[in-house]
């Protein structure tokens, strides 16, 4: 068996691989922990080639400007990939609705230009299920 490509979705919150600002607000919080530790888990593991966590890029003034890289390594096997998606600056999940086609198409040309196929998609969001 070939290992496995895994892309991971999760585009609400502020999420980077040290340091996470948990509770900076309602969008901040357990979830962007467990997504940031469950890509690094995986990635561990030998069945699996990359893990790839895609998340919104954020260019605000506010907020701290690494989470303006588009590329941020979690380790040899994993690292966040930051999708410019919306407005540049920092929304909150409930304003993301508008912008997730947008998300999709720039996720799906990040793949194509890469000349990457996932094997599995694990998405991480309201509407998720």
């Amino acid at each position: 068996m070939k290992p496995l490509y895994i892309v991971m979705v999760s585009v609400h919150g502020l999420i980077r691989g040290r340091d996470l600002e948990l509770g900076r607000d309602a969008d901040t919080g357990g979830q962007t922990l467990y997504a940031v530790e469950l890509a690094r888990a995986l990635a561990e593991l030998p069945a699996v080639a990359r893990v790839d966590l895609m998340t919104r890029r954020v260019v605000d003034p506010l907020i701290d400007a690494g989470y303006a890289e588009a590329i941020e390594a979690l380790g040899s096997k994993a690292r966040i990939v930051r999708i410019d998606a919306g407005p540049e600056g920092y929304i909150r999940k409930e304003e993301l609705w508008d912008h997730l086609d947008s998300f999709a198409d720039n996720a799906l040309a990040f793949l194509r230009a890469e000349g990457l196929n996932p094997d599995i998609v694990h998405s991480h969001y309201a509407d998720a299920g």
